[in-house]
């Protein structure tokens, strides 16, 4: 079901489950068909009854529509007819060519569908009326209807068709159109289907203009345009009823069709578009099946397309084979080219009346078994044994995708409708028919018992269709097991197949296969990949369960180990040959075998677990493995049953089983710049409880998560204190077994398993090679499922007392045994034998004798086994005779003397064997007790009495002690005599001795725990003598550095060298100071910044606008208002005093930040050398300066000289001063005057004016040219103390370093002088006597930006500046910002409030302390200013609006508090870079005090908060009424003429909110609704990939050629105009963050995500998404500290494309 985004809007949704998707080929909306939905999901538009009087359309209204669009069609259509060409020889079609011509017209008949449900209904009536297509097609006259042209038409008709009346007036004139030409070319078109299937496809006679349209529309491979018309009609039912019908009609014509086409991709999605929009609805799907015969069409077209790539299978026997199979190497299957027409089937067999019709009739199913058939053994591996192959086939990939597709999927649409009891009959039918063409199979390949060597298929889907609906007939329709299978001949060759793939998994493993290359580990990989393993892996498994149940237990052990080659291993001797396997690779075989078993023993999925059991054992594994998302985990748990759509076949959901076993980790977002997203991690009990190693190892695709699983079950053990030391895997009680599966268990009772588990424990406890920890893992988890799943029959305590406690063998005699004996065909010799445990001997043999006793037994079997199945038995046995004869031929050669090693020996003559005796006098429960002693390197490690003591609570998790443990507890609660026996062992146990050996030939090994200690021992010494050599080399060191001798050196020589800064080159290494000649530099990063001027003074971020209404004003920025500010000024005064007077960096420069490091600056240049040379750079460009930190890699692109001299000043430069203000004053203008002297031509000025060169480069230009004439040296004065302001908001970079930067651009800054007839100190210091006669005024002083005054006055003043200095131009700027501050504040009074605090301020003017008493000073400048009457009367209607409180003294001393606060700030940090002074943190009320004590405007004596009083800072250097009287007459002097422009002068507020991302809303389905399709304001057309400004709001087209400009596209351009080429952008389609710097971009990552924590990039997965405000955070917070260059690691060039 699928909705348009509006209905779906309109609509009531609450707690459904969607996804959200972009049709790229249009559709059809589903809202309003009853068939598909609840009519209470309607929107409210299509909620309307059909009871209700719905207005009709007036028929004279459709009348010429009707009249028009017949002949209107019909000339499409001949266009069509004559446009097509076939492709032969010599020709060439051009179908595109025609398609574009047509363009217009079916465009407009697409626009047509949109008019609403009455077009509909006409286009409709013309489509599929046959009558008008005949008269239409028979030359019918066009009905003109002259009379009707004038006012009716017009008033009737739109222009639009009118227009199109007369395009089709024009086609019908003067295109070709004859009857016979028609015919003529229908019948070419249709003649090759006519002679291909006549029973499928039959004569294409069309009838009406649908079908010829659809003919076409297939012709033409399903172009766009017109299957966007086709599926636009689709609310028409009578249209849909007819367009299905036509459909279905040509089916095979869309079969062949698309065989033929380039562009099967297209075409296929094309098709499934439109086929998905028929067969959906069930009840069409059910009638056009009855009437149409849907299901024979479909099924023979598939096997038609399927019999073109048919290739003789070389399967068993090639040369005889008569099974045929599809070829994985044709396009057909490469292509997927099948997959619409497969799409469709599983489409309408969903549907249960299909579904059994199909399964009703026999004829039908055979017909599929057939096509099935097809796809068994394809792709057939064969095992290179000498040479590599040349050429790796990647057609795997073909057929596992076409076994999973056409074969596994339509089975699983089956099965869901055989899940009651009255569907047994659809089962069994099913059933027989698998059987039947699997023995049609078997006889076609020529298969009797074995299978062909070195050979492998993973495709076996008729054994698996057998395998599912066996499961499925069992557990949920009450079948008898036995009832469905057939004789034990059939199901031991059913077994082979599956049986040889797994035996070849553990091969692929273990390197067998290594010559095929990489594409056999892909292939066994996929097989037990999530997507296909309920397709694959599980069918096989459960069928291998079923043979293991119902066959020989000893027969099917046997064949398990003969497949995967292990036999030869399967001996007591120390040394034996194997030949098949290598000796590197047996273990993994063997290991490969034994978890094969406890697999087959152990699985449940389809022996007895419930659907909510496995979907939690399957959630379990996944999770165990690795933390996952929850997309991840949806993909990752098998498709059936199906999780995704949140409902699964068990009585719990997805959810909920989530929620039960998996606690959620929020995303978080690392250190390192990487962002995490929401993952599910285990509880704490699921892995104390449910943690099962055997279902992990089923699902892993690599053997790595296998140890990540056991990894993370280790971290849990210790952690939770359950166990300190690793862990095995633990062992997991399984479900019970279904009834009809009870034949399984015994596998794990039979004597041949019994025999390879002692010769295995017994190879454990002696060291022999090839044996492994996880050997002796699965050996012990066997022997538990042993003794957990117990036989019931009448012996009761007997057998499972004798599984364990028996003597192995009861034979009391001593047979020869040659050194390559075989324990696996001893199957005689009784594990379950009632000897008593104090039997004097044990002896081993593989000698003949010992299988007499095998054939004594097998003669005792043949009772009980029917003819033909004893035939394969015998034939089985008859191998292993000759296996071990060829063995014991073997065996003879290894031991016979070097001197007879070349003597020649006739073939079959008998070997003189050369035997020898091993003596064992060992039981299971023996052995077991020795390797306790063994693993826990203790004699005697248990007790007679340790299982009283036992707690057996603490065995559930450990290690091999434990897992031992646990068994013989286990076993001694099962059976008295097993605990009797334990009893009596654990008094006699003792260390292992070897066997006596009778042959000299064999040396003495030294036993394993004796060398694990000589080892240990050897690493201790080791360690200990390197510890005493680098204790040594550092004693010498120490002594070398600072000997005895130096002690009576000079103090003063000793302080100056200690003051001396020392840099550490992070390239050469070497350490020295920073000189003239070899200048070292600091690494930096240069940027362009724009941050500070997006600050507004809402503390609120800005609203992104979602609607028409809202918009955003960027108006009352600070850059907007900066630059408003200068062109005023600009206007009225001198232009290099307006540039003095403002601060460029509060809009936009340069931000300097370093990592830290130094390096010469030759070494650098050498550096940067080697990296232009280095072919392999991503992500910087070194012709632009850029690369990386060589020691910790972050990005820079400059290097800032470090100015040499000492580290520390002298005391002199810090020390406190008692000189008095006055005198201060006149030494700072003295300085200023003296203005120092630029230095000599050195190296470090060289590089010095390198940097300042870099600094220029890298800002934007706006930000270089602010004055009237660009390039003035104004403009660069301007610049160079903007970087200084910029910088210092900075407050993240060394501060020892900062003063390197300050250094540069104050020897810079000593090339432009302040303008001695105007310097800003003697009007800030002094009182002068007005000058006249100037065209272009000064800047008055209560317009000057104060900080900026700060910054010019210490980068023109000699370096190093005096802290006195410093501290007496701070307080001389503060009085001015504070009268600035009083000015600003009288002008947002009132009338009456200014005369009201002018009078009660004159008062105090007289008093003793009036120049620090803010009442004064206040009633002062309000009288100054208004000497000028126009000053306080432009805004006086203003200010009685506004000022609706009254302004009380706590009000007025708050307000002059925080507009002295930004001035303060700067200054205090400042002072910390230049001087070290530490910057102590303080509560927000008593911000302004502590700043004022740091800079020394108050005293050092703390005060109480409400005590600090702003005025009490002032310092004045002369009278201050007086010099605040000079400042109001020069504002007073504009205001005369320029009242209003004086007062917006006047009032300034230094106050700015901290800079903000907009606001976005917490949906993104907002976002996305109202911006995907608006138009882009540039180009005014809806961009292919809208993008979002997240600084401003800007709309703009990413990688739109429309908006270019220049050769840069729209977002490289906004980047440069809004963030100085910092870009941040959230791409609308894809809901991540894209960051543009510079010339270079990275994709961020996305602050929206789903309910689970995850993105939806690209929104594929089409859930809804949410704001993530921590990331929104972080995304905010690394633009305000320019870190993106050093957080984001993936940069490439964008070229100017975005």
């Amino acid at each position: 079901m699928s909705l348009c985004a509006e209905c779906f809007n309109n609509g009531d949704h609450t707690g459904h489950d969607f996804n959200m998707f972009r049709s790229q080929a249009g559709g059809a909306c589903d809202c309003g068909d009853s068939n598909v939905m609840r009519e209470s999901g309607f929107c409210r538009r299509h909620r309307l009854r059909t009871g209700e009087n719905i207005p009709s359309i007036p028929r004279d209204l459709l009348l010429m529509s009707e009249m028009v669009l017949p002949r209107f069609i019909l000339c499409i259509i001949q266009y069509l007819r004559d446009g097509y060409v076939e492709p032969d020889t010599s020709t060439e079609r051009d179908l595109q060519k025609v398609l574009q011509q047509l363009e217009p017209q079916i465009s407009f008949l697409e626009e047509l569908t949109k008019m609403g449900g009455a077009m509909r209904t006409v286009l409709t009536k013309i489509l599929t009326n046959q009558q008008t297509f005949k008269d239409a097609l028979h030359g019918s006259p066009v009905l003109l209807v002259c009379e009707c042209e004038s006012d009716w038409v017009n008033e009737l008709i739109c222009k639009a068709l009118w227009d199109c009346f007369r395009v089709a007036i024009y086609y019908q004139v003067h295109l070709p159109f004859t009857k016979e030409k028609v015919l003529q070319n229908h019948r070419n078109l249709i003649k090759p289907f006519l002679s291909s299937d006549a029973c499928v496809i039959e004569s294409l006679k069309h009838k009406c203009f649908l079908e010829e349209l659809l003919f076409w529309t297939i012709k033409y491979e399903f172009p766009q345009k017109m299957v966007t018309f086709l599926l636009n009609m689709l609310p028409d039912q009578d249209y849909k009823i007819t367009f299905t019908k036509t459909f279905v009609q040509h089916y095979a014509f869309i079969m062949k069709t698309l065989m033929k086409s380039h562009e099967s991709d297209t075409m296929s999605n094309r098709i499934v578009h439109i086929s998905v929009q028929l067969f959906s609805n069930e009840e069409l799907a059910r009638h056009v099946t009855e009437e149409c015969q849907l299901l024979d069409i479909m099924v023979t077209v598939l096997l038609y397309m399927m019999e073109s790539c048919l290739i003789k299978s070389e399967l068993q026997d090639e040369e005889n084979s008569r099974h045929v199979v599809v070829n994985c190497s044709e396009a057909l299957l490469k292509n997927n080219t099948y997959w619409p027409l497969v799409s469709d089937f599983i489409n309408i067999l969903s549907h249960q009346s299909v579904a059994k019709k199909f399964l009703e009739d026999h004829s039908l199913l055979m017909l599929w078994m057939s096509f099935v058939s097809f796809f068994q053994g394809m792709n057939l591996n064969k095992r290179e044994l000498n040479e590599h192959v040349e050429f790796e086939s990647q057609t795997y990939y073909a057929a596992f995708a076409a076994e999973l597709e056409a074969c596994a999927q339509p089975m699983w649409g089956l099965l869901t409708h055989c899940k009651v009891k009255e569907t047994q009959e659809y089962t069994k039918t099913v059933v027989r028919y698998c059987l039947e063409t699997l023995q049609i199979w078997f006889d076609a390949i020529g298969f009797i018992d074995e299978p062909a060597p070195n050979q492998v298929t993973f495709h076996l889907p008729l054994h698996r269709y057998y395998a599912m609906f066996l499961s499925k007939a069992v557990k949920c329709q009450g079948l008898d097991l036995d009832s469905l299978l057939p004789d034990q001949e059939m199901l031991m060759k059913i077994m082979v197949h599956p049986l040889q793939i797994q035996a070849s998994l553990s091969e692929v493993h273990s390197n067998m296969w290594v010559r095929n290359g990489l594409q056999i580990k892909g292939q066994a990989m996929t097989y037990v990949q999530s997507h296909f393993c309920n397709s694959m892996i599980d069918p096989d498994m459960y069928l291998l369960q079923v043979c293991a149940s119902k066959l020989d237990p000893d027969y099917f052990i046997s064949s398990v180990f003969e497949r995967f080659k292990v036999v030869d291993l399967l001996t007591m001797a120390s040394q034996h040959q194997n030949a098949v396997l290598d000796s590197e690779q047996e273990r993994p075989m063997l290991e490969g075998a034994l978890t094969f078993l406890v697999i087959l023993t152990s699985l449940r999925i389809h022996l007895g677990m419930t659907d909510d059991e496995i979907l939690r054992a399957e959630m379990v594994s996944q999770l165990c493995m690795n933390d996952r998302t929850h997309s991840a985990l949806l993909d990752l748990i098998p498709e059936n049953p199906n999780p995704k759509s949140g409902v699964v076949p068990g009585s719990c959901s997805f959810e909920d089983m989530l929620s039960a076993v998996a606690d959620f980790k929020a995303p978080v977002f690392e250190p390192g710049g990487s962002m995490q997203q929401g993952m599910y991690t285990p509880k704490a009990e699921v892995w104390e409880k449910e943690f099962d190693p055997i279902m992990v190892i089923l699902r892993t695709v690599y053997r790595r998560d296998v140890q990540s699983a056991m990894d993370r079950y280790t971290a849990f053990m210790k952690q939770f204190g359950i166990h300190t030391g690793n862990p095995w895997p633990p062992y997991k009680e399984r479900t019970p077994l279904h009834p009809c599966y009870k034949g399984l268990i015994r596998l794990l009772h039979c004597k041949t398993l019994h025999i390879v588990i002692f010769t295995l424990l017994y190879k454990i406890w002696m060291d022999h090679q090839n044996v492994s920890e996880h050997v002796l893992c699965m050996v012990l988890y066997l022997i538990e499922l042993g003794l957990d799943n117990q036989v019931q029959d009448n012996k009761g305590d007997e057998v499972r007392s004798g599984f364990l406690s028996g003597d192995f063998y009861s034979l009391n005699r001593q047979l020869s045994c040659a050194s390559r004996s075989r324990a696996l065909r001893n199957t005689a010799m009784t594990v379950g034998s009632q000897a008593p445990i104090s039997s004097p001997i044990c002896t081993i043999s593989s000698t003949l004798s010992g299988f007499v006793s095998l054939r004594q037994l097998l003669r005792q079997r043949e009772k009980t086994f029917p003819a033909p199945v004893f035939s394969l038995v015998a034939e089985r046995r008859r191998k292993f005779q000759e296996i071990i004869n060829r063995s014991t031929t073997e065996a003879a050669q290894v031991v016979r003397p070097k001197s007879s090693s070349t003597r020649w020996v006739p073939p079959g003559t008998p070997p003189q064997l050369v035997t020898e005796i091993l003596e064992i006098r060992e039981s299971m429960l023996s052995l077991l007790l020795k390797l306790h002693q063994k693993l826990s390197s203790k004699q005697n490690s248990l007790s007679a009495s340790w299982l009283e003591d036992m707690d057996t609570s603490r065995l559930a998790h450990g290690d091999g002690i434990t897992a031992i443990e646990r068994i013989l507890t286990k076993a001694a609660s099962r059976s008295c005599q097993i605990q009797r026996s334990i009893q009596d062992i654990c008094g006699k146990v003792c260390p292992p001795v070897p066997p006596k050996k009778n042959s000299p030939t064999d040396k003495k090994t030294m036993d394993k725990e004796e060398r694990r200690q000589r080892a240990r021992e050897r690493q201790q010494k080791l360690l200990a003598e390197f510890a005493s050599r680098q204790k040594s080399f550092m004693e010498t060191a120490m002594d070398v550095e600072s000997p005895e001798t130096e002690s009576s050196m000079d103090f003063g020589a000793s302080e100056v060298m200690e003051s001396e800064i020392l840099y550490d080159c992070v390239i050469c290494g070497q350490s020295g100071p920073s000189t003239e000649d070899r200048p070292t530099g600091l690494v930096v990063l240069l940027q362009a910044s724009s941050v500070l001027g997006h600050r507004c003074k809402s503390q609120e971020p800005k609203n992104l606008p979602t609607s028409d209404e809202e918009h955003i004003y960027p108006a009352d920025t600070c850059g907007a208002a900066h630059d408003v500010r200068l062109t005023l000024m600009q206007r009225f005064f001198k232009d290099s005093s307006c540039l003095q007077s403002v601060s460029i960096g509060w809009d936009g420069g340069v931000y300097v930040q370093t990592c830290g490091h130094t390096l010469h600056i030759d070494c650098h240049k050498s550096y940067m050398e080697s990296l232009r040379n280095d072919q392999v750079l991503q992500g910087f460009s070194v012709d632009k300066g850029e690369f990386t930190c060589p020691l910790c890699r972050q990005f820079a692109n400059s290097v800032l000289p470090c100015r040499p001299g000492r580290g520390t000043e002298g005391g002199a430069w810090h020390s406190p001063t008692n000189k008095k203000t006055c005198v201060l004053v006149k030494e700072v203008e003295d300085l200023q005057e003296k203005m120092g002297h630029f230095p000599t031509e050195s190296n470090l000025t060289k590089e010095m004016e390198l940097v300042i060169k870099d600094i220029k480069n890298t800002t934007q230009k706006k930000y270089m040219d602010y004055g009237k004439n660009p390039g003035s040296p104004d403009n660069d004065f301007l610049f160079m103390y903007s970087v200084a302001s910029n910088t210092e908001v900075d407050a993240c970079l060394f501060c020892s370093y900062r003063n390197q930067l300050f250094h540069v651009l104050a020897m810079h800054m000593r090339l432009y002088s302040i303008d001695s007839a105007y310097n800003p100190w003697t009007k800030l210091t002094q009182v002068e006597e007005e000058a006249g006669g100037l065209t272009q005024p000064e800047v008055p002083m209560l317009y000057r930006d104060v900080p900026s005054l700060l910054i010019i006055f210490v980068l023109t003043m000699p370096q190093p500046l005096r802290k006195e200095h410093f501290s007496c131009v701070v307080k001389m700027l503060y009085n001015l910002q504070f009268t600035q501050a009083l000015a600003a504040l009288s002008a947002k009074f009132s009338s009456e409030e200014r005369q009201a605090w002018s009078t009660s301020g004159a008062l105090k003017k007289n008093s003793a302390n009036s120049e620090k008493s803010f009442d004064a000073l206040l009633s002062h400048v309000i009288n100054e200013l208004a000497k000028d009457t126009s000053v306080y009367k432009v805004n006086a209607e203003e200010t009685t609006m506004v000022s609706s409180n009254v302004w009380s003294p706590q009000s007025i001393e708050f307000t002059l508090q925080q507009f002295c606060l930004p001035f303060l700030r700067l200054a205090c940090l400042l002072q910390h870079h230049l001087y070290g002074d530490n910057l102590n943190g303080c509560l927000e009320e008593e911000e302004f005090s502590s700043l004022a004590v740091c800079l020394g405007l108050l005293p050092s004596a703390p005060q109480p908060s409400n005590a600090v009083h702003s005025a009490s800072c002032l310092e004045w250097p002369s009278n201050a009424f007086n010099m605040v009287t000079q400042w109001c007459a020069e504002v007073t002097r504009l205001s005369q003429t320029h009242a209003e422009q004086s007062l917006t002068l006047l009032i300034q507020d230094p106050q700015w909110a901290a800079p903000h991302l907009l606001q976005l809303p917490d949906n993104y389905n907002i976002i996305f609704q109202y911006y995907h399709r608006k138009s882009c304001t540039a180009c005014k057309k809806v961009p292919k990939d809208p993008a979002l400004c997240l600084v401003c709001g800007a709309f703009v087209c990413l990688k739109g050629m429309c908006c270019k400009q220049q050769g840069s596209c729209e977002c490289i351009l906004h980047s440069q105009h809004c963030g100085a080429a910092t870009g941040i952008f959230l791409l609308i389609n894809a809901s991540v963050i894209i960051i543009i710097r510079g010339h270079r971009f990275c994709l961020w990552g996305s602050v929206y995500l789903d309910a689970h924590g995850e993105e939806d990039r690209d929104l594929r997965r089409g859930k809804p998404l949410f704001l993530c405000e921590e990331r929104y955070r972080v995304l905010e917070q690394q633009w305000v500290s320019h870190t993106f260059d050093h957080i984001n690691k993936r940069w490439g060039p964008h070229y100017n494309g975005l």
